[in-house]
């Protein structure tokens, strides 16, 4: 009998294993930082050149998780109160100031939104360019940001900061894919058990893709997916 054609058996069973089994695959320190590295390097990104896009850099904040020896990714929600895209979770980033690069901007807005101040040199990689629905050419950087880290949200633009363990992200649930009636662009998801919720594209484009690439070294694109109509304003 092969238990993948079995799905909550198997998934009982990866549960029982994963402490052992993705908890040391995953353990924050050098090594991990360096597989990271190497399956970045190996990448072979792609950017967007589109004036009609406005340009935007996010951050994937790797830092050890605060109660277990693993990696994780910081992710926010944002206020409700918040213009827009107001109570969505979200990867720290925003829009480029004049004159900035997207380095730059990238690491402002980490520091702005979260109180956490990064050089450049915690920059390790990149993925590609995402085209969002709202009119950005998203460029999410990788970035290790050491441990631990002090993190002070700014209640403006952070509600709450969650970690997601390197495991989680590495779960089979992910992604969850929705077909359109084009049958070409599906909505992708992320169900995630630290949030209670699905995160969707483009966040959980790039959570994704960062997991596949820099996590796993599979080459995989996601720029095809598409957004829920609630994340397109």
């Amino acid at each position: 009998m092969k238990l993948a054609s079995t799905p909550g058996l198997a998934y009982a069973l990866r549960c029982l294993n994963v402490d052992k089994v993705d908890g040391m695959a995953y353990q924050f320190g050098p090594a991990l930082r360096e597989k990271l590295i190497s399956n970045l390097a190996g990448f072979e990104r792609t950017s967007l050149q589109n004036a009609e896009l406005r340009t935007a850099a996010v951050n994937l904040v790797i830092t050890q998780h605060s109660s277990k020896d693993q990696a994780c990714i910081l992710l926010t929600r944002r206020p409700a109160t918040m213009r827009r895209h107001a109570g969505q979770f979200a990867l720290p980033g925003g829009r480029l100031d004049d004159g900035e690069t997207l380095q730059q901007a990238a690491l402002r807005e980490l520091h702005e939104e979260m109180g956490v101040e990064l050089s450049e040199d915690h920059i390790i990689g990149q993925l590609d360019d995402y085209p969002t629905r709202s009119g950005f050419a998203i460029t999410p950087f990788v970035v290790w940001g050491g441990a631990p880290l002090d993190i002070v949200p700014d209640p403006e633009e952070v509600a709450r900061v969650f970690e997601i363990p390197f495991d989680e992200l590495d779960g089979p649930e992910i992604p969850y894919l929705e077909p359109q009636d084009d049958h070409e662009h599906p909505i992708l998801s992320a169900p995630l058990a630290t949030i209670g919720d699905r995160v969707f594209a483009p966040t959980a484009a790039m959570l994704y893709q960062f997991r596949e690439v820099a996590m796993n070294g599979r080459a995989t694109r996601v720029a095809h997916f598409d957004q829920p109509h609630f994340a397109r304003r």
